[in-house]
């Protein structure tokens, strides 16, 4: 007789982590099925310039609640950033510099002026459709950029301060980004904090390897998925080298750009479906760099589209060295194995630096991700993510893309993971006989 499971969760990143776990401690059997031969999805550690690195998502933040009842429960602290150091950044064709100070005295008006209306349009984050954002919905980061009116420098200044979250003005949708600095008070420094300045301590293996501990779900690594059907009383799904799993119901916690690679019957909604085929336009990539000598701690920004390294900044000593992480925009602008093309673009802004190692994983490249941390396109935030967190029969989505809750961050993954859990677990508990 083929073994029938309660839940079947397809992808073990920190989303699918979550629900398994969640699920199993309600007394639910559930098989957590992974494509790639590990857990933790894009975030990733590994070897690399001398240590161990994060290789993706690394932030995360004690306002954050979610992640914070993770780390607390498991006994896990954050590590403190660096000091802020100088400060570079290109803008109207010239290098600048001068103190944090001095680039934040010049960004933050233009920053107030972007984010002016966040809190009237998204009064309370916690429902990002609280109110018709439709008209909102249509515009671009570029297209509110442009309605600023600013000068080339200002508009540079301003597109700098965003690169670090933003890589494509014209490709991301300004309703996620409102919603995102929303959250934390229509402050957007606040906002850029909890998205990239405490780390984990131990570092995001240690968070999903603990939560994976507790939990009972049996693990299927290297098990792509390639079709998942739901039949009404059962829901079938087809791996690539020709298993068939069955289960009650599922949770399908993916990237949303691998999600048109799988059949999926019924149909999703049309509104679904059109998120799907525009994907998640983020193709950034993420270096580790590092330099000879203990440099004196900077940061660079650079408008994204304009130059490869976009959002740069010292991160830690080691050994005598000092490692450098960087954001690029466009992740097929410079590549990781080219230390000569990377140390020159560093030298624009500091002549005489010496790059000697660099660590890089292409998500964009990688097939179980296809591309970075989700910016929803226009028309996408408050539609298709919204459709896509509601139940398809007894099949249910979850992860940082679709996830209501500071979506594209490993908050907004467990959020969405343990959603998912609360839906399917209300819905299991109903079928269950009555005594």
């Amino acid at each position: 007789m083929k073994e029938l499971f309660d839940v079947a969760v397809i992808g073990a990143g920190m989303a699918g982590v979550i629900a398994a776990r969640d699920l199993s401690e309600k007394g639910y059997e559930v098989v957590l099925l992974e494509a790639r031969d590990r857990i933790g999805g894009r975030t990733y550690m590994d070897d690399a310039c001398g240590t161990v690195l994060e290789l993706g998502g690394a932030y995360v933040h004690w306002t954050q609640p979610h992640i914070w009842r993770e780390l607390q429960r498991l006994g896990i602290t954050v590590n403190a950033p660096m000091q802020e150091g100088s400060s570079y950044w290109l803008a109207d064709g010239a290098v600048h510099s001068g103190t944090s100070e001095d680039f934040y005295g010049r960004v933050a008006p233009l920053l107030e002026r972007l984010f002016a209306d966040s809190r009237a349009r998204f009064p309370m984050p916690f429902d990002p459709t609280a109110l018709d954002n439709t008209e909102i919905e249509k515009e671009s980061i570029e297209d509110r950029i442009n309605s600023l009116n600013l000068s080339a420098y200002e508009r540079d200044v301003l597109e700098a301060a965003l690169s670090g979250v933003v890589h494509s003005y014209k490709d991301h949708g300004i309703a996620q980004l409102l919603h995102a600095v929303a959250t934390y008070f229509g402050n957007f420094s606040a906002f850029l904090e909890t998205a990239g300045t405490w780390s984990i301590q131990g570092g995001t293996k240690r968070l999903v390897n603990g939560m994976m501990d507790e939990t009972t779900a049996k693990l299927l690594l290297s098990t792509p998925v390639d079709s998942i059907s739901d039949e009404g009383s059962q829901v079938t799904i087809g791996t690539r080298d020709g298993q068939k799993i069955h289960a009650r119901t599922t949770i399908v916690a993916l990237p949303i750009n691998t999600i048109g690679d799988m059949h999926i019957t019924p149909a999703l909604p049309h509104v679904a479906q059109s998120m799907i085929a525009r994907k998640n336009p983020t193709l950034a990539g993420k270096l580790w760099i590092r330099v000879r000598g203990l440099v004196e701690p900077f940061t660079i920004c650079a408008p994204a589209g304009k130059y490869p390294l976009n959002a740069v900044r010292t991160e830690m000593y080691l050994d005598g060295d000092t490692l450098v992480l960087c954001m690029c925009s466009d992740d097929s602008a410079i590549r990781g194995e080219d230390r000569f093309g990377v140390q020159a673009a560093l030298r624009k802004f500091i002549p005489g630096i010496e790059v000697v190692d660099i660590a890089y994983h292409s998500w964009v490249g990688d097939e179980f991700s296809k591309g970075g941390w989700m910016m929803n396109r226009p028309g996408c935030f408050t539609t298709g993510a919204v459709v896509l967190r509601q139940p398809h029969g007894n099949i249910h989505f979850a992860g940082s893309d679709i996830s209501a809750s500071e979506a594209g961050s490993i908050e907004g993954a467990l959020s969405s993971g343990a959603q998912a859990a609360r839906d399917v677990s209300i819905k299991l508990a109903k079928r269950r006989p009555k005594p």
